[in-house]
């Protein structure tokens, strides 16, 4: 049976003293989460704090986003491997805001990916819709062509080790929320696509909604069947909320 997982994603956000503020008050009630495992994606600048901070606990942490090369002359990049010096466990590849405003393609998302497992980090794929694409009726097209990316270069046994998120890009930082129906939806469209090559990966992979998730949405969103947690942004900012929302997950 496949396990809730709440992940905050702290964008372009923090400091060292409100995030010492932060983890310490997650840290101290977080134990009232059993049944869900609970991640944070921080910053790079911020990643030695959380691995000070986090370990020991039952929160894994990791980063936003990597490199697709190992080493070399690439000014303010960074590899994955580096982020094995803090412990991190995961990092979020593809972001519809690396996707969108930043045009990283299929491809250089696929790349990433593997690089990420290559060193033994668990990716956090996101993929979804715009707006006008979900509006033409093409979110299924869109969807499975991002993932298709990552099948065609890893196969797809490598979903296994990787956890997948739904962000429908009109639903990020808007206030608008898909329908606890329409995330289902994709959901499902996209455990049935996986399925089509691999029961076992599909029946066991993790696949997240990310779309402006709160405390007082979370619980309905993960009743879905196809639902197993949240990329959750601004709430993660808030320990109360943030908790809630692991609250709502197990």
């Amino acid at each position: 049976m496949r396990q809730s997982l709440v992940v905050g994603n702290w964008k372009m956000n923090g400091s060292i003293q409100r995030n010492q503020s932060l983890l310490d008050s997650l840290k101290e009630n977080i134990k009232s989460v059993q049944h869900a495992q609970v991640g944070i994606c921080a910053p790079f600048v911020y990643l030695r704090q959380m691995s000070e901070l986090l370990k020991g606990t039952q929160i894994g942490w990791g980063a936003q986003n990597i490199s697709h090369k190992d080493s070399g002359a690439f000014t303010g990049e960074v590899a994955a491997s580096m982020l094995l010096d803090f412990d991190c466990k995961y990092v979020i590849i593809g972001h519809s805001e690396c996707r969108n405003l930043y045009g990283e393609s299929d491809q250089l998302v696929a790349e990433k990916y593997a690089k990420a497992q290559s060193v033994g980090l668990i990716p956090i794929l996101c993929v979804g819709e715009l707006l006008e694409q979900r509006e033409a009726g093409e979110t299924e097209n869109v969807v499975g062509q991002q993932l298709d990316a990552i099948i065609n270069l890893q196969g797809i046994a490598s979903l296994s080790q990787s956890v997948i998120a739904y962000e429908p890009v009109w639903a990020i930082g808007t206030g608008k929320t898909a329908t606890p129906q329409q995330a289902q939806d994709v959901h499902a469209f996209i455990r049935q696509r996986i399925a089509k090559q691999n029961a076992g990966v599909a029946e066991n992979v993790q696949i997240l909604y990310g779309g402006s998730v709160n405390g007082s949405n979370a619980a309905q969103l993960f009743s879905m069947p196809d639902i197993d947690g949240g990329l959750i942004g601004g709430a993660s900012l808030k320990a109360n909320e943030f908790l809630t929302i692991c609250q709502a997950a197990q």
